[in-house]
């Protein structure tokens, strides 16, 4: 096979951030989806509907320069997300369903991961909103993992599954969940089996890379995410639960750009920047399992389904030509690195 036509993929879980980063980046994932869940931590978190229209309105303008530069861009629709807190109020909630253009309100444990500060506490202080969201039929994207320091940092997602996630979905049964960039057998057996509501996003990076990827010659700042890259085994159930067909799995990037000074650093940021060449990174994953045939249905069928929305109609295709994934891109004034940089990769997307 040396062509590979899918429907247009859309992305599930995205960090564009803000300002000149917006500007770096946004054409990067415009390229290569029709649409994306765009997460809501920024400084300060996006927790209202007006929040969220004006920085859909602040992603649009920054995206008109890159549909100029390359039509592959253009029809680019931002998929906004709210923020939880302790404070969200049912009427909050009511107002998301209403706009039309919020799709999601996102749950970070206070703490988890970046700009995470403003997050939840317990899912007590969030019972009213949680039932609204019920109610609303509105999604509930979870980071999945608990914070307590006592608790080892590769054990804190499936430490969440029993402490945090079963309690609630018991307690809100119709709530339609979507556990986010899973890194685990636990998280993935979890999700195939549950009854309700629920499916997971998958990163590439997961199901590229173990654990060993973060110490492979040096440490290698670049490959450090969160949810942190775990052991072989997890790898592979991953990779088994992302190619097996089911629809309750579905394509999430979790593309997060930091400046390479920052991630190169005393306490480096957690992310890895997967924008520029997503399908290429999950066109490996599914090739070196020869499931390159179900790529579509994770890619650009499952996650519209799930989240009501209808399926795109134009299409993409990916070359079999190897690459090398550059070093280092530009950033604003700065460079960022993508995952993988320096690798060569074996399929590209057509221009």
């Amino acid at each position: 096979m040396d062509t590979l036509t899918l429907i247009r993929p859309d992305d599930w879980h995205l960090h564009l951030r803000d300002d000149d980063a917006l500007r770096a980046v946004v054409g990067a994932s415009a390229r290569q989806f029709a649409r994306a869940i765009v997460m809501p931590n920024l400084k300060p978190p996006v927790t209202t509907v007006a929040h969220a229209q004006a920085y859909r309105a602040r992603i649009l303008d920054a995206l008109a320069p890159a549909v100029a530069a390359d039509p592959l861009c253009a029809g680019f629709e931002p998929l906004m997300t709210l923020y939880l807190t302790d404070r969200t109020a049912p009427d909050e909630i009511k107002r998301a369903r209403d706009s039309g253009f919020v799709h999601a309100v996102k749950l970070y444990p206070a703490g988890a991961t970046t700009n995470s500060d403003a997050g939840v506490t317990s899912i007590a202080a969030v019972r009213p909103a949680l039932e609204a969201m019920q109610a609303s039929g509105l999604p509930l994207l979870i980071h999945g993992e608990v914070t307590d320091a006592h608790i080892d940092v590769f054990d804190r997602e499936a430490v969440f599954i029993e402490t945090v996630l079963e309690p609630m979905r018991r307690d809100f049964p119709d709530l339609r969940i979507v556990f986010e960039h899973i890194t685990t057998k636990e998280a993935a057996q979890y999700v195939a089996q549950a009854s309700g509501p629920i499916a997971a996003t998958i990163t590439a990076h997961h199901l590229l890379y173990e654990r060993n990827a973060l110490f492979k010659g040096g440490m290698r700042p670049h490959w450090y995410c969160l949810p942190i890259l775990k052991r072989e085994t997890h790898r592979r159930a991953l990779l088994e639960a992302a190619t097996s067909g089911s629809p309750r799995f579905f394509l999430g990037t979790d593309s997060a750009p930091h400046a390479k000074d920052l991630k190169e650093h005393a306490c480096g940021c957690a992310g890895c920047y997967t924008a520029p060449h997503a399908l290429e990174l999950y066109a490996a994953a599914f090739e070196s399992v020869g499931r390159l045939d179900r790529l579509e249905g994770f890619a650009s069928l499952h996650g519209p389904d799930f989240y009501r929305l209808p399926r795109n109609t134009s299409r993409v295709t990916l070359r079999r030509q190897s690459w090398t994934v550059p070093d280092s891109l530009p950033f604003g004034a700065e460079r960022i690195v993508p995952l993988a940089s320096g690798e060569a990769l074996a399929w590209r997307l057509s221009s």
